[in-house]
């Protein structure tokens, strides 16, 4: 047996511990999870901002995360991500022998994504001019200091929010979920295949249902024990 379909024989056995309605949640939200929109967060020093922009990206269905960590560790126990990190795939990069800003960059570029930095102080294109025609790599930097002279160096470019008032920026959490707001309406009225592979789904409906059953992990050897035996 091929490892899809023990996949999903797992995802079936499992289902078997939660409601209908818990499942039916489960695809309704995997129908509008994206990764052709991701956010790089970079040296976020304060947790409750920090999960702040998770529950923002869960919430407009942003899945994958890529956080940047060379002088703060990233925190996802505050309550005010109200657990959406469960449902998020965060990609940490933490290296000390390595430039975690290049590498995190490479990565994305590998994978097609236009590196887009947040900053009032660059050459740069209002929010409501930015497309995402292309797979888009949102960058937001710390609090205090934005983001790095690194980040300015390797990013394909920058946009802004504009202001009315006297203050120059919004704070971090703020940004993003207007930056989100605007850029996932911006996908969503279009003809961009945004939805995520069917692949990907199958994986992120197996963790999705492993955080929602108790003890699952239990149920899973269990289904591992039975699965050896009967082959």
């Amino acid at each position: 047996m091929d490892k899809d379909t023990y996949t999903e024989k797992l995802i079936d056995y499992l289902k078997e511990f939660t409601t209908e309605a818990r499942w039916n949640t489960i695809q309704d939200v995997l129908s509008k999870r994206t990764t052709h929109l991701t956010v790089v967060l970079e040296d976020l020093h304060k947790s409750h901002n920090a999960n702040a922009v998770l529950r923002s990206c869960d919430g407009f269905g942003i899945q994958d995360i890529h956080i940047i960590e060379n002088r703060t560790a990233f925190d996802t126990e505050s309550t005010v991500s109200i657990g959406a990190h469960q449902w998020l795939t965060l990609h940490k990069y933490n290296d000390e022998s390595q430039d975690n800003v290049e590498t995190c960059f490479k990565n994305l570029k590998g994978e097609g994504y236009t590196i887009i930095a947040t900053t009032p102080h660059e050459r740069d294109v209002n929010l409501h001019q930015l497309s995402v025609s292309d797979k888009t790599a949102l960058v937001f930097g710390s609090e205090r200091e934005g983001i790095s002279d690194r980040v300015r160096d390797l990013a394909d470019g920058f946009v802004k929010i504009p202001m009315y008032g006297f203050s120059e920026s919004f704070n971090i959490s703020v940004s993003a979920a207007i930056c989100l707001y605007d850029l996932t309406n911006k996908l969503r009225s279009g003809n961009i295949n945004w939805q995520l592979s069917e692949d990907y789904k199958t994986e992120l409906a197996l963790l999705w249902l492993k955080n929602t059953i108790k003890a699952s992990d239990k149920l899973v050897q269990k289904f591992e024990e039975e699965f050896r035996t009967s082959t």
